[in-house]
């Protein structure tokens, strides 16, 4: 049976470049080009790297019962969250499970946008209604109507400053987790960061790899001319267009989970991401209601996931059919994700990237195999696992962070 596949805009000028395609999500999306996996992963950490991220969708909630229906759907607590900030959360069944993680947008008091995964718009934006306490809330599916790219990488800002009107006003005082401008002026007023033709967007500092950068949202209209000048404009610094195979290596070595498959059909508790619950200091409770919220503080059928690092560049694939075992032979798990972070490498027992700086120059970073295992019982930092795939198998060491020194949460002005 032949799948028909959603395009984005970008679609023509992939496959004009020579990209290898793929079906993510029910996209036609690019995977990698001729430059390679490798190529593309460092060109991030060293420089920047553009990615089409239109796959994603787009969902508006606005009214005077938005705020309400939002911190109830979604885990994080919204109360403190400022106009101009954007925060990371999921939105759960009543069992307590993962639906999709998302990102909320906190436009003004009575009007949020959120961005979910591929294929998910209508899925989140079904959700929300049908958890409506009150008539003064509109959920609006966005899906294929926004465009989206992310510049990613030390050398985003500068590029983006060549691109956009009043580039000083623009980064002055943006912090990582907040945005500026929007992309529709019509709907939600003047927007505070355009293109140099006039064009509104939405800039975002945020992003899937754990370096400094930005997402973009923008007219769909506008997006391939954008993208070439972005290349034209990043030339100098040797910015190239990725893939989502250097995309997932990225956000696995920054410890970000993958939807579906980090995250899914299991109670979403037990792993990296805790900071998404609304724990109370000693995380007995919650500090507000939420869907899913009672079920999460159930014991009952519960596992964990735990980031791990490789040994070597030797990695395995993820998935029902390898195996965790422990040291004692015991089968205590499945492996979730598991990819090569080539910025990364072990130094006197330690891991170091390219990202750290005043390297010796006898060291050498040759990459290691990263991701997350779920098991069935607790383990601490440093415990060693056995990864095995059919007779294929790695040594993995459970450990609280992959790739050290990431750049996303630092300041913008060092980037100027």
């Amino acid at each position: 049976m032949t799948i028909c596949l959603k395009t984005t805009p970008l679609n023509k000028w992939h496959k004009t470049m020579g990209a290898n395609m793929a079906n993510f999500g029910g996209f036609d999306m690019p995977l990698w080009y001729e430059t390679g996996v490798k190529t593309e992963h460092l060109a991030v950490l060293a420089s920047a790297g553009v990615f089409d991220t239109s796959h994603m969708a787009c969902i508006f909630v606005s009214g005077t019962g938005s705020f309400k229906l939002i911190n109830y759907c979604f885990t994080r607590d919204m109360a403190t969250l400022e106009t101009g900030k954007c925060i990371y959360g999921a939105f759960l069944t009543k069992d307590g499970h993962c639906m999709d993680d998302a990102i909320v947008y906190k436009l003004s008091d009575t009007f949020y946008m959120i961005c979910v995964n591929a294929g998910m718009g209508a899925v989140i934006a079904n959700h929300l209604d049908e958890n409506k306490s009150c008539t003064d809330v509109t959920v609006t599916d966005l899906s294929g109507e926004i465009a989206k790219m992310d510049i990613q990488g030390i050398n985003s800002a500068r590029i983006l400053s060549k691109l956009i009107q009043n580039p000083e006003k623009v980064f002055n005082q943006m912090p990582y987790f907040s945005f500026k401008g929007n992309f529709n002026e019509s709907l939600l007023g003047p927007s505070a960061v355009k293109l140099l033709d006039g064009t509104p967007i939405l800039l975002s500092r945020s992003g899937y790899t754990g370096e400094f950068g930005f997402e973009v949202f923008l007219p769909p209209g506008v997006i391939v001319k954008f993208w070439k000048d972005v290349l034209s404009a990043g030339e100098e610094f040797g910015v190239i267009a990725c893939g989502l195979a250097a995309r997932d290596s990225l956000r696995t070595g920054a410890c970000l989970p993958l939807s579906h498959q980090d995250i899914g059909h299991w109670k979403f508790k037990n792993h990296p991401w805790e900071f998404a619950l609304p724990y109370t200091l000693d995380k007995t409770g919650f500090t507000k209601d939420f869907l899913g919220a009672k079920a999460l503080l159930s014991t009952e059928g519960d596992s964990f996931i735990y980031p791990f690092a490789g040994d070597s560049l030797r990695k395995v694939s993820a998935g029902e059919e390898t195996k965790v075992m422990d040291q004692t032979g015991a089968v205590i798990g499945k492996v979730l994700t598991c990819a090569t972070d080539m910025g990364i490498s072990r130094h006197e027992g330690k891991i170091i990237s390219i990202c750290s700086g005043n390297l010796s120059p006898d060291i050498k970073i040759k990459g290691l195999s990263c991701g997350f295992v779920m098991v069935s019982k607790k383990l601490t930092p440093g415990v060693m696992l056995t990864l095995m795939e059919g007779k294929r198998s790695i040594t993995a060491t459970i450990v609280t962070d992959i790739r050290p020194d990431r750049t996303a949460r630092k300041k913008i002005i060092n980037f100027l």
